[in-house]
């Protein structure tokens, strides 16, 4: 076991004009060793929230999260950022740094106060790069890249970590076709050839039908079902989970359960 949430429930209080705060209710599930686990659900089912609980970023208010046998509440910071990475939807550095200079920023839990980068780090940083297949951008500076580049990197950054858990928050959002076909041949690759356990919060049903092996299904933060994908994608569970009535098959060509959705259940 890698990550285990029991019974987990966090809530925001309200803000503004709103009467009802948002929140997380009973939520358990388990993230296999060595898995690629989708998170999948309307806006503001509780994905991100979810995601950062896992992270540690987010304490929950009650109920427990667990790495590895041990309970996040009791692993430091810096400790905890060795074991679990995460890849945000956008980032945004405050300065102009090069490609490079990105990636080593994952390194900085496994550096003392003060310490600096040495060849040991900065070739972990260079194999990142390669397994993302960036090597070439590494001299760019890093908002000068696409999209599609920009994403990579950061997951170089967290491969840089070295992490047991990789979390995801929609790695695919708001690129192009071609992209979005990369980043996740990237994915695939990553969890097959180093076995890092991965979490991917998606709305694209058929990038997470295409690489995830299981999936947790979160509306109106409670998890309507968690399970083997080719068992928790279906018709009826769509129709619940978004209310939308969608055509589901096996594709043979590529591989995979495909879905196109029909029309809006009311």
């Amino acid at each position: 076991m890698t990550l285990q949430v029991e019974r987990v429930a966090f809530g925001y209080p309200p803000t503004g004009k709103a009467t009802q705060s948002f929140s997380l209710v009973d939520v358990s599930l388990s993230i296999q060793r060595g898995s690629l686990t989708g998170l999948l659900g309307p806006n503001g089912c509780g994905k991100t929230t979810l995601l950062k609980l896992m992270a540690g970023v987010l304490r929950p208010h009650k109920g427990s999260i667990g790495l590895n046998g041990r309970l996040l509440a009791g692993i430091s910071r810096r400790a905890l950022a060795k074991q679990v990475a995460v890849v945000p939807q956008e980032t945004h550095p405050a300065f102009d740094y090069s490609v490079l200079e990105m990636v080593l920023m994952g390194r900085h839990p496994h550096l003392g106060a003060f310490q600096l980068e040495g060849p040991e780090d900065i070739a972990i940083a260079q194999d990142s790069l390669a397994a993302t297949g960036t090597s070439h951008l590494a001299s760019r500076p890093y908002m000068t890249l696409s999209g599609g580049e920009k994403q990579r990197v950061v997951i170089a950054g967290a491969l840089a970590q070295v992490p047991d858990v990789l979390l995801l928050d929609e790695p695919t959002a708001s690129l192009d076709l071609a992209y979005q076909m990369e980043v996740a041949s990237l994915l695939r690759r990553l969890n097959r050839d180093r076995g890092v356990s991965m979490v991917l919060a998606t709305h694209d049903l058929n990038l997470a039908a295409s690489v995830c092996d299981s999936l947790v299904l979160v509306r109106a933060g409670r998890v309507l079902a968690h399970g083997p994908t080719s068992e928790v994608l279906t018709v009826d569970m769509i129709r619940q989970l978004y209310g939308v009535e969608a055509d589901v098959r096996f594709h043979e060509t590529s591989g995979h359960l495909t879905v196109v959705p029909i029309r809006h259940v009311p």
